[in-house]
């Protein structure tokens, strides 16, 4: 399969699918440009011997032009990290884009206006896909956090290339290094599953009870567990109607051989609130009128002795609400463990736009083996989905 290394990009312009979908302030400034840095690998390797034609989304315009969605907010910040000015086309397809795109010279670098001022877009329109595709000779998807989505620019586009499409470095980087965890992993391997709902998580939880040796089940959906096991979760978040699910997923792991551990003791509180009340117990004795909101230290050191045994690691979800600093501790203590047991060679895949935020709240970014940018797409691939974006690009 071609790929950017070895593709001769000399007097070739590509159209690369890049994941620009920042947060603006209300001045329309980047407050988070992690997503546009990402990309900056592949757009330099491109224009070192060609000319580089940039397509993204921002935000969800409801159809046609809204000024405050459009990608010339962004256009000083990319001409700033790449230290060159940026060309922009005020509409992704049309005469002014095509014209743009014609006279590119090496080294040019042209932004599209948004591509979801267009309703094909999200609809996958094949007819908008080729006017796209006209603009160049090379097509290569930059943008894992779509690649879930069969839109034009990023899965229907690549029928236009048979022989020319290609994955950037951000893409390729995702696909192996998920594929490293999921394919390939070193044992003892162990999953850390948070988030409040066991229901989003279930098709994930089923696939990895085939391929791991210890799964850490965290966050709120820990509640579902104990309450189908009999124990008193108080006003615990929890999920009524899965409370059977839980309990196959205590049996599969069974099964599977697979060590499941949840947590022993509970921070609670008395309100969804930093300034709440709070009070220790067991995890199945939370007394009534209080919500489990974060681990105890109990756990926190069952947690930890798990992860620093491992020598491959794939966290998706926090263990307690992070955000408030009075539940922190077990999630913070959890990352801290990681990056420890990843100091001393295990790898770890982070993942999910909760846990990102938390190792970025906590400056670890750089002590993991690999953070990913892909919020569903991820958590799609991990359940065993082929994601349309990159069936596209292999075929």
């Amino acid at each position: 399969m071609q790929n950017i290394d070895n593709f001769d990009f000399g007097n070739k312009r590509a159209i690369v699918r890049v994941d620009f979908n920042v947060p603006l302030n209300s001045k329309n400034e980047i407050t988070d440009d992690t997503r546009i840095r990402a990309a900056l690998p592949t757009i330099k390797k491109i224009a070192e011997k060609g000319a580089v034609i940039l397509m993204s989304h921002l935000g969800r315009p409801t159809g046609g032009y809204e000024e405050k969605f459009s990608l010339k907010h962004i256009l000083p910040h990319i001409s700033k990290l790449l230290g060159k000015e940026i060309l922009f086309a005020d509409d992704c397809i049309g005469e002014s884009a095509k014209n743009l795109s014609l006279n590119l010279k090496k080294g040019d670098i042209l932004l599209l206006e948004n591509l979801r001022f267009y309703k094909e877009e999200e609809k996958g329109n094949a007819e908008f896909a080729k006017k796209l595709s006209e603009l160049a000779d090379v097509y290569v998807n930059d943008a894992f956090g779509t690649a879930h989505r069969a839109h034009a620019s990023t899965t229907i586009i690549a029928q236009f290339f048979p022989t020319t499409k290609m994955f950037g470095y951000l893409m390729q980087n995702e696909v192996d290094n998920i594929d490293k965890v999921l394919n390939g992993a070193k044992h003892p391997f162990t999953a850390i599953m948070g988030g409040a709902k066991v229901s989003t998580k279930i098709t994930i939880i089923e696939n990895l009870l085939k391929r791991v040796d210890n799964l850490i089940i965290g966050g709120g959906m820990t509640y579902t567990f104990i309450k189908a096991q009999g124990g008193k979760i108080g006003n615990s978040l929890v999920e009524d109607d899965k409370l059977e699910m839980a309990l196959n997923v205590i049996e599969n792991a069974k099964k599977n051989n697979v060590k499941l551990y949840l947590a022993l003791d509970s921070v609670n509180a008395d309100s969804f609130d930093n300034g709440a009340n709070t009070s220790l117990s067991t995890i199945n004795e939370i007394p009534e009128g209080w919500m489990g909101m974060d681990v105890g230290e109990k756990t926190v050191k069952l947690f930890t002795e798990v992860v620093e045994k491992s020598a491959s690691i794939l966290w998706n979800g926090p263990v307690g609400v992070f955000e408030m600093s009075k539940f922190e501790n077990g999630t913070k203590k959890l990352a801290e463990a990681i990056a420890k047991a990843t100091s001393k060679g295990a790898f770890s895949l982070i993942g999910g736009g909760d846990t990102v935020a938390a190792i970025g709240k906590y400056g670890l970014e750089e002590k993991m083996s690999y953070v990913s940018t892909g919020g569903g797409a991820l958590l799609e691939y991990m359940e065993g989905i082929e994601l349309p974006g990159i069936k596209a690009i292999r075929g």
